[in-house]
């Protein structure tokens, strides 16, 4: 949210536009995102990190979803958070190159730190004597996530969307 805070104060319409592009798909993805962690809670009763390894072998549905929503969290192209990110930066470096350099680093160890929780939470040996029992996700579960995925790549592949509802706004205004 810092980098939407950076494309507000930016001034410029890129910047501005980034940044709203940017909350959007923050609530979008950011809910997806605590919503399987909430699953993971339910099933286990633990946020303790540590205690989730391997979740790929027996959770590879979740695991689909957990691993497109935390490259979404973290700007990957054709994924809603990346259209944001660059208007912003593009916005940003218009005024003050340094701050944007600033503020790519901090996308960059944003983006470390997502792949090393995916890292650690879906791959490497099960542990069994912590967690006993395994099922993936059910129908329920499964159709919540669905919408969030959707609007996750129809907001990264079609951003016009936004775009043409924020021009609308701004020449009524």
């Amino acid at each position: 949210m810092g980098i939407v805070t950076i494309g507000i104060f930016s001034g410029n319409v890129q910047g501005i536009v980034g940044s709203i592009i940017l909350m959007i798909s923050h609530g979008v993805v950011s809910g997806a995102l605590f919503f399987c962690i909430g699953v993971l809670y339910e099933r286990h009763h633990t946020r303790i990190v540590k205690y989730y390894n391997g979740l790929i072998n027996t959770m590879p549905i979740f695991m689909v979803f957990f691993i497109i929503f935390t490259l979404g969290n973290l700007g990957l192209p054709i994924t809603s958070s990346f259209i944001g990110e660059f208007l912003v930066l593009i916005g940003c470096f218009s005024i003050n190159s340094s701050t944007a350099l600033l503020s790519g680093t901090g996308m960059v160890l944003g983006a470390a730190y997502s792949l090393w929780l995916c890292n650690r939470i879906g791959f490497g040996n099960i542990k069994t004597y912590s967690i006993f029992e395994f099922y993936d996700l059910n129908r329920r579960e499964f159709y919540v996530l669905l919408p969030f995925l959707f609007l996750t790549f129809l907001i990264g592949i079609y951003p016009e969307i936004i775009i043409s509802y924020l021009r609308a706004s701004i020449i009524s205004f």
